[in-house]
């Protein structure tokens, strides 16, 4: 299964935490992830991450276009919901694509957890 990995630098660590604690389940399936989120999981959690670049420099459009052509099975984007920077990854967008393509998206641990845990 291919798991998109997506978040806002405000929620850097709590991605970094949760694939610490869900590395067992993670390191089955090809993790997809934008260039800082990716680079963090790979340094900190071990697990081989696929790359794009930083969300700030295209990184979220690559993640989009990996949606849109269904190469992505689900999707955990824990975004920042005080916060809309143009420079922090586009939320309505992804999860607009997520519903359209019916691909599972979890934006808060609550629901990361019960993605990770039910389909995974």
């Amino acid at each position: 299964m291919n798991i998109g990995i997506i978040a806002h630098n405000a929620k850097k660590d709590l991605i970094e935490d949760f694939c610490i604690a869900y590395k067992k389940r993670l390191e089955r399936h090809r993790i997809i992830a934008t260039g800082t989120t990716g680079r963090r999981i790979e340094e900190i959690v071990k697990i081989p991450v696929t790359k794009f670049l930083p969300g700030s420099m295209g990184g979220d459009r690559q993640f989009i276009a990996q949606i849109e052509r269904g190469d992505i099975d689900a999707v955990i984007f824990f975004y920042n919901p005080y916060m809309n920077k143009t420079t922090e990854p586009d939320v309505d967008e992804i999860t607009r694509l997520c519903d359209l393509y019916n691909i599972p998206i979890a934006t808060n641990i609550g629901t990361a957890e019960v993605l990770v845990l039910s389909i995974l």
